[in-house]
C-alpha cells in the first residue's frame, strides 16, 4: 500500500472514531437529559402526594384555624380593656384578631394553593418553620432540627450497614464454597427469622441484656450526664450502640446471606468457572474474576441503597431505643401533624434516591462492558 493510501486510510480511521465517539456522547447527552427529567417528575409527584396526605387533603388546617380561634377567645377573655365594649365590637375584634393569626400562618388562601406552594418551597430546599418541633438550640427552622437529627442516624445506621454489608457478603462467599456443610444448612434453617423487624429482635435484646442481666443501657445516645472528656463520650457511646447494631444484624443477616449465598452459587455453576478450575486457577481468582465480577452490579445496588437506608433511619426502632435521630423525629411529627418536617424528610430521602438511581446507570457501564448507557446491553 503506498504512502498516500496509508494516509487516506488513517484519516478514514480517525473520523469514523470522531463520529462513534460524537454520536455517543449526543446518545448519552440525550438519555441523562430524558431520565433526569423522569426522576424529577417522579419526585415532584411523590412529594406532592405527601403534602396532600400530611395535610389531610385539607382536614388539618380546620384543626389549626380551631386552635387559633380558641386561642384568640382565651386571650380575649383576660383582656380587660374589651370589657367595656358591645357584645357586638368584642365579636368583630375577635374575627379581626383570627384574620390577623390565620394570614400569619398562611391560612388565608385556599389549599389547593398553598399545597402547591409547599411544593415549590419543598423542591427549592426551603422547608421554612416547624410548626410543634424545635431542635436543642431551640429554633424552630426544619433545616436545622433536621441537620441536628441527622449525625445520630448516619452514626448508627451507617456503621451497621458497612458492617453488615461487608459481612453478609464474606459470610456467604465462604457458603458458597461449602455448598451443603453444617453452617450453610444453619443460615438457611435460621433465614426466616429475618421476617421480623429489627426493633422486635430490640426489645428482646433490652430485656435480656438491660433489664435482666444489667449489662448495657436501655437506651438513648450516651450516659446522662455526658461524660466530659473525649474518651468517656466514644465509649459510652460505643456501648449505646451495642444493642442497636445487634438488633438490626440479627434482623436482616440471615436473610440477606442466604440471597448472596444463592446468588453466587448460580455464578459459580456456570460453564465459564468449570473452564477456569480446568485451567488451575485458584479459588480466589476464580471468585474474584468469575463470580464476583458478574454480580458487582449487584453488589454495588445493594451498596447504594444500604446507603441510603442510613439517611432516613428507622422510626419504630429508633423510638425503641430512644435514639435521637431522623427516624424518631419523623415519627414525632406524623403524630404531630407537623407538615413541614414530614415534607423536608420525604424530600430529602425523594432526592437521595433519584441522584443514586441516576448514578446507577453509569457506574453500571463502568463496571460491566455489556451495558451502555443510554443503549441498553451491547450487542455481542
Amino acid at each position: 500500500m503506498s504512502q498516500a493510501a496509508q494516509t487516506i486510510s488513517d484519516r478514514s480511521t480517525v473520523e469514523i472514531q470522531r463520529r462513534a465517539m460524537a454520536g455517543s456522547l449526543q446518545r448519552i447527552l440525550r438519555y441523562s437529559v430524558m431520565r433526569l427529567a423522569v426522576l424529577f417528575f417522579t419526585v415532584v409527584a411523590g412529594v406532592y402526594i405527601t403534602i396532600m396526605v400530611a395535610n389531610m387533603g385539607g382536614v388539618v388546617d380546620k384543626f389549626r384555624k380551631a386552635e387559633i380561634r380558641e386561642g384568640v377567645q382565651a386571650s380575649m377573655m383576660g383582656n380587660l380593656a374589651l370589657r367595656n365594649m358591645t357584645p357586638e365590637e368584642r365579636a368583630a375584634e375577635m374575627e379581626k384578631r383570627i384574620a390577623i393569626a390565620e394570614k400569619s400562618a398562611g391560612l388565608d388562601q385556599p389549599f389547593i394553593i398553598r399545597s402547591f406552594n409547599y411544593l415549590s418551597r419543598a423542591l427549592t430546599l426551603n422547608f421554612g418553620r416547624s410548626e410543634f418541633l424545635a431542635s436543642d438550640s431551640g429554633s424552630a427552622q426544619v433545616r436545622l432540627i433536621i441537620l441536628e437529627r441527622l449525625p445520630p442516624t448516619l452514626l448508627l445506621f451507617g456503621t451497621t450497614n458497612f458492617i453488615l454489608f461487608f459481612l453478609e457478603i464474606l459470610i456467604a462467599l465462604n457458603l458458597s464454597r461449602h455448598y451443603g456443610s453444617f453452617w450453610d444448612k444453619f443460615f438457611i434453617a435460621m433465614s426466616p427469622t429475618s421476617a421480623a423487624p429489627g426493633w422486635f429482635f430490640g426489645i428482646f435484646l433490652l430485656l435480656i441484656f438491660a433489664a435482666l442481666l444489667q449489662w448495657l443501657p436501655f437506651g438513648g445516645m450516651v450516659s446522662a450526664p455526658p461524660p466530659e472528656d473525649t474518651l468517656g463520650y466514644a465509649l459510652s457511646l460505643l456501648e449505646h450502640m451495642i444493642l442497636p447494631i445487634a438488633a438490626i444484624t440479627l434482623s436482616a443477616l440471615f436473610i440477606s446471606v442466604y440471597n448472596w449465598r444463592t446468588f453466587f452459587l448460580i455464578y459459580s455453576s456456570e460453564d465459564y468457572v468449570d473452564v477456569a478450575k480446568a485451567k488451575g486457577l485458584t479459588n480466589r481468582d476464580i471468585e474474584r474474576r468469575y463470580i464476583l465480577r458478574p454480580t458487582l452490579p449487584n453488589i454495588i445496588t445493594t451498596f447504594a441503597f444500604f446507603l441510603i437506608g442510613s439517611w432516613t433511619g428507622a422510626p419504630i426502632f429508633e423510638s425503641v431505643f430512644s435514639w435521637p435521630g431522623l427516624g424518631q423525629t419523623f415519627i414525632t411529627a406524623v403524630g404531630l401533624t407537623d407538615t413541614p418536617v414530614i415534607v423536608a424528610s420525604t424530600v430529602i430521602f425523594g432526592y437521595l434516591l433519584a441522584i443514586t438511581v441516576f448514578l446507577l446507570d453509569f457506574i453500571y457501564a463502568l463496571v460491566d462492558p455489556r451495558v451502555k448507557v443510554g443503549g441498553g446491553e451491547a450487542k455481542s
